[in-house]
């Protein structure tokens, strides 16, 4: 992990534990660097504002503001486990993110709940035919939504007709059956599309900013997921 990651990392880590501590060993031992490393990375981000204390005594540590993260939460360790459940699949679309999520959600818990969720959650696994690694057509879709870039993916309408279309990312829906489709706005067609998964032979981002397009553009389609692209 570079520093830039690990200083981000390290702002993550405190703020799904605040208000309690953490101390500089055991931030060291999770990032696996030293003790003097931690220490500089909390300096440097206190110079950039980052509303980090320290906390003395023999429990004490390094606090992010509690402003900046979430109060305890009432999930049960049940509902916490269902949640981790529905977040497990590695070849979801925003797999990162949503392990990321989890682990606010398990470690804004108080401990002794939090502790159960994650001994229960251990019994509780998921069986896959294989262990497909995550999908990076996906990945290149989650990023593109999320920063609003225009993507050219090789697409096969319904007739398996091969074309190469950029698209306006605009939602990326999928359903129950694990069906995962692209609604986006298609510059070959000059209309919103919907694109399934499956058919996007390869995806790839152009560098180029979409136009910014009001939501309701594609939530109106979200509902016609059959439509032919």
């Amino acid at each position: 992990m570079n520093r830039t990651d690990r200083l981000y990392a390290l702002v993550e880590e405190l703020r799904a534990v605040s208000p309690r501590p953490r101390s500089a060993r055991e931030l060291a031992e999770r990032f696996e660097v030293s003790v003097r490393t931690i220490e500089r990375d909390v300096a440097a981000l206190q110079e950039a504002r980052v509303p980090i204390y320290a906390e003395f005594g023999r429990r004490g540590g390094y606090v992010l503001d509690r402003r900046m993260s979430l109060p305890p939460l009432n999930f049960t360790p049940e509902e916490a486990v269902a949640i981790a459940v529905a977040l497990s699949h590695e070849e979801l679309p925003f797999a990162e993110q949503a392990r990321s999520a989890l682990r606010k959600v398990m470690d804004a818990m108080p401990d002794g709940e939090g502790e159960r969720a994650r001994a229960l959650a251990e019994r509780v696994q998921l069986v896959r035919d294989d262990d497909r690694p995550a999908d990076p057509i996906a990945t290149v879709i989650d990023q593109a939504v999320l920063d609003g870039g225009v993507l050219r993916i090789g697409y096969a309408d319904a007739k398996g007709v091969p074309t190469e279309r950029e698209v306006e990312p605009g939602v990326f829906v999928g359903n129950r059956r694990g069906e995962w489709y692209l609604v986006g706005w298609c510059r070959l067609r000059e209309a919103v599309r919907v694109f399934r998964l499956d058919r996007i032979a390869g995806a790839e981002a152009t560098g180029e900013r979409a136009p910014m397009r009001p939501a309701a553009t594609f939530a109106s389609e979200t509902g016609l997921l059959r439509q032919p692209a």
